[in-house]
């Protein structure tokens, strides 16, 4: 991604950060006019919106992150809240599921291997365990009432 986009996003995501969420829709507005498909800014538009109290819009824009990557978590995690502040306790619920759906279609995937496989082999070795020679009385075993009276 180009850097220019990239710095925009970080000044707006420092004034979201600082709570002035009016400017941080200003600048998010103005960052996805140039780049309509950047993920991140719309999520975080669609927060500064529901900071702000603009429901609709939070939702609005929510979907709009959804259609750019329809299988993140986060959009539909962000959605069920937006219609939770909304009151829409179905729709809020379809989406909860929808996001827990995501993150198990994404923690199935295979973890990554290390280029070099040598890497994997550098493990420590495990702990060997050596059995003790005499084992402690055990007080809690009753004891046979011949090995009471001791030997004959």
């Amino acid at each position: 991604m180009d850097p220019q986009p990239q710095q925009e996003y970080d000044e707006a995501m420092f004034v979201f950060s600082q709570g002035d969420y009016a400017k941080a829709v200003a600048k998010l507005e103005a960052l996805l006019q140039a780049v309509p498909e950047y993920y991140e800014a719309r999520l975080s538009l669609a927060m500064a919106y529901s900071r702000l109290g603009e429901v609709a819009r939070a939702i609005e824009e929510g979907h709009k992150a959804e259609s750019l990557s329809p299988d993140d978590s986060l959009a539909h995690t962000n959605l069920s809240l937006f219609y939770l502040q909304a009151g829409d306790k179905e729709k809020a619920e379809r989406h909860g599921l929808r996001a827990r759906i995501a993150g198990w279609k994404n923690d199935a995937s295979p973890p990554a291997q290390p280029a070099d496989s040598d890497l994997s082999l550098a493990r420590p070795a495990p702990k060997t365990y050596r059995t003790p020679e005499k084992f402690p009385e055990m007080p809690w075993k009753k004891k046979d009432p011949a090995e009471k009276n001791g030997p004959a």
